[in-house]
């Protein structure tokens, strides 16, 4: 069983619209300790960070809350690090910008242990600007293009231990604009979108990937958005995209991950309470989250929403 760390990540400096600041606690409303725990795992729960010191923003430059997010990130490198050391770590967001720091962290201890990092993105989106690129100015666009290596980034960490771009996969895909997939297509992340995975299915192009990084002896981390889901599942999001995995692609996923044993950090993001219905978009994304730490499908609770 695991140890495992929940870090409260309340980010809400990657967009514009405010809400997500509320989630960590919610996933503690909705009873993520506990539903963990019940699996026999050992939780600590190091409560809520906040950013590091950073110089006011100004409130109508182009990019969004850069000096905010800027401190955000130095807080969770920090974090990552040194909860990676002692157990998984599971980061409660916040908006995706928390990424930026999460991912450059547990890789940082990835790299003093000597073992490659890997990253599953699980989302609609590919977040593969910058803020040099980004014409909304959200930073929550840009995780996984800093923690790649990038340039566009000044002001920010330096990235000391950047993630492969082969070691990066992207599932879920169905909102990419045009700048944002050329910058994408001569990378060497994968990348499987909806219609792939209605073709195919959700496990093949996971399986594969998996399977890379137990050859690899990879650390893997795991980011989960909200809007990975459907939105008519999972409506407590700013940025709905319809067509997303269905509940039972969801839990499969997670599945497959806790079978592989591999996970060694994850991310739960972009939960905006304010925009839920009941508490339900919480509760989802807890049920995810024990099944990737080993919630068996018939072991799941009925849930009534009415």
């Amino acid at each position: 069983m695991s140890d495992i760390i929940l870090i409260g990540a309340p980010v809400d400096s990657g967009k514009r619209r405010a809400g997500c600041l509320m989630g960590p606690d919610a996933y503690r409303t909705a009873g993520l300790a506990r539903a963990l725990s019940d699996l026999g795992h050992k939780v600590k729960d190091w409560g809520n960070l906040s950013p590091a010191d950073h110089r006011p923003d100004a409130p109508d430059a182009k990019v969004h809350a850069l000096n905010e997010t800027i401190g955000w990130t130095h807080r969770l490198v920090r974090a990552g690090e040194e909860a990676a050391a002692k157990g998984v770590p599971v980061f409660l967001g916040g908006d995706h910008a928390l990424s930026l720091g999460s991912v450059a962290g547990v890789a940082r201890h990835a790299a003093t242990v000597g073992r490659p990092q890997f990253v599953l993105w699980l989302d609609a989106h590919s977040d593969f600007h910058t803020p040099e690129t980004s014409e909304s100015g959200n930073l929550h666009g840009t995780p996984v293009a800093y923690v790649t290596g990038r340039g566009g980034f000044a002001g920010f960490p330096e990235l000391t231990a950047p993630v492969a771009a082969e070691n990066v996969c992207m599932i879920g895909l169905r909102s990419v604009d045009a700048a944002e997939r050329a910058m994408l297509e001569p990378t060497a992340i994968h990348r499987h979108d909806m219609r792939e995975i209605d073709e195919t299915g959700i496990a093949q192009p996971l399986a594969a990937f998996l399977e890379r990084v137990r050859e690899a002896n990879g650390l893997l981390h795991v980011s989960l958005d909200v809007d990975f889901l459907d939105p008519q599942i999972a409506p407590a999001v700013g940025t709905t995209v319809p067509g997303g995995a269905t509940i039972r692609e969801g839990h499969l996923v997670m599945e497959m991950i806790h079978d592989s044993g591999l996970m060694t950090s994850m991310d739960l993001v972009e939960l905006n309470p304010f925009l839920d219905e009941r508490g339900r978009t919480a509760q989802v994304m807890v049920d995810l989250c024990a099944s990737a730490f080993g919630r068996r499908v018939f072991d799941r609770p009925t849930r009534a929403y009415a």
